[in-house]
């Protein structure tokens, strides 16, 4: 890669520091000097940088490129540092009172319910004293405990204690995992333990935003979604994973098609898309047309969001497409590396680590391989009809896609489907007119009888996405049997 090259993504050449700087934040965070060192570095490397800066010597031009990427190299460091320190709590030996306010949905386990909550305050017989760090909680299954839900405030009685993990070689760093997310401690709550705080009910955005979604798969339930086709389509719409089998997980997953199941950057990409053609004809009076476009994307986009719950996943991929629609309004090209490496650059400068979570690398790195080596494979064949263009586009984006994603699905998932190509053809159209048919379900709520003819639709598309996804899988299941 040529200066010239590379001089054309300014932003690639702070992303790359930064990132570096993340990794060794994270990675010495338990030194005692990392800090000191990091706070020392940063302030030498910003004043060089201004003082380069105002030198104006184009002899010096290097100079300032490396004063500048070792200044992102040191803020990603202290960026991960700063934000797992916030995770850092000392809990009390001993079984303690505490008021904490449940900030999730409760999840069945084997014996628990799990659910993360905001520890407000901590009580014993000297006095009240306030944390303001987060736990997960593992609830005693009960009745009382499966009514759970977000913004219920509840006093209980637990031995809180930082996450550790059992100091095994090559084992999954368990603490470290919850510290990213920001969670302070672990505690198991028995039956008995903990009682609901009445009338403090604590309507904060993300619980309005949890009640909402719990609405919408009411309003999928008297429409007469059921089974396997109620748990996909809650999945695809909204984000909600809890009625999903294990045998439909393991149907997506052999068949290379788990990646639907999960809301992010290949929904929020179709909803965006369908969205911006929509909106294509305001864009065509001007530069004022392009920026009322731009701003009814973001609307919609964060709409979405607010409905889906706003979980984790779903806020990064539509941050990830606001940037893109924020660059369309300044009349920059829309989707290019520079605008991938904006708005991976600013997502990590708000929460560094996001780095770690699986869905973000995934979602960029599909992103950049389209952007790269799409063209590339297109090219590799000439179709000459219509419909073997579009076909062909359509699997060259999904190779590409795959291609850059398939080092991180084996690292993590120790799974790669060779028949991916052959089902995300299928699949792929499948969800894109599943989910455009869904949104226009959810308009047509005031038009009952409009929206009961448009579901039924809908549950004949997932039965048939569903079917061939099991087909898939038997297939592929037996050709690993004749081998």
């Amino acid at each position: 890669m040529n200066s010239f090259y590379i001089h054309r993504y300014p932003f690639i050449r702070l992303l790359i520091p930064w990132i570096a700087g993340i990794f060794c934040g994270d990675h010495f965070f338990d030194r005692s000097w990392a800090p000191l060192c990091g706070i020392l570095f940063f302030g030498f490397f910003a004043a060089l940088s201004f003082a380069l800066y105002f030198l104006k010597r184009y002899s010096l031009r290097w100079c300032f490129g490396i004063a500048i990427s070792a200044l992102c190299f040191t803020g990603g460091w202290l960026g991960m540092t700063g934000q797992l320190q916030q995770a850092v709590c000392s809990f009390p030996k001993e079984e303690t009172v505490y008021r904490v306010l449940i900030t999730d949905a409760a999840q069945p386990k084997e014996h628990t319910y799990l659910c993360q909550a905001l520890l407000k305050e901590r009580r014993d017989t000297a006095g009240i004293y306030p944390i303001g760090h987060t736990a997960v909680l593992y609830l005693q299954q009960d009745s009382s405990a499966s009514r759970l839900k977000s913004g219920d405030e509840l006093l209980i009685s637990a031995r809180i204690s930082p996450p550790l993990n059992n100091r095994n070689f090559d084992e999954f760093d368990y603490a470290r995992f919850l510290m990213r997310k920001g969670i302070s401690g672990t505690g198991y709550v028995a039956s008995g333990k903990w009682i609901k705080c009445d009338g403090m009910n604590n309507f904060d955005l993300k619980s309005v935003a949890s009640s909402c979604r719990r609405n919408v798969v009411s309003l999928y339930q008297e429409l007469g979604f059921n089974g396997d086709e109620l748990a996909v389509l809650s999945a695809l719409t909204i984000g909600d994973k809890t009625e999903l089998s294990d045998s439909v997980r393991e149907s997506y997953s052999v068949a290379g098609a788990s990646h639907i199941l999960a809301l992010s950057g290949l929904h929020i990409g179709l909803l965006y898309t369908m969205l911006f053609f929509i909106l294509k004809p305001i864009a065509r009076r001007g530069n004022i047309g392009r920026c009322v476009r731009s701003v009814f994307l973001l609307v919609l986009l964060w709409t979405f969001a607010f409905f889906t719950g706003l979980s984790p996943s779903v806020v990064r991929s539509v941050s990830m497409f606001s940037i893109l629609a924020m660059a369309d309004m300044v009349g920059r090209e829309p989707l290019s590396l520079n605008t991938l490496a904006v708005a991976a650059w600013l997502m990590l400068f708000c929460n560094p680590a996001w780095l770690f979570d699986v869905g973000f690398q995934l979602s960029f790195l599909a992103v950049a391989s389209i952007l790269l080596i799409q063209k590339p494979i297109y090219h590799l064949i000439t179709v000459k009809s219509r419909i073997g263009k579009h076909v062909w586009g359509l699997m060259s984006v999904s190779v590409a896609a795959q291609i850059g994603t398939a080092p991180l699905v084996l690292f993590y998932f120790s799974r790669f489907s060779v028949h991916f190509l052959l089902t995300n053809l299928v699949v792929i159209p499948l969800i894109t007119i599943i989910l455009y048919a869904a949104v226009v379900m959810l308009l047509l709520t005031p038009f009952s009888w409009l929206q009961i003819g448009v579901a039924g639709g809908v549950k004949k598309l997932l039965e048939g996405l569903n079917f061939f996804v099991l087909r898939a899988k038997s297939g592929q299941n037996l050709r690993r049997t004749k081998r």
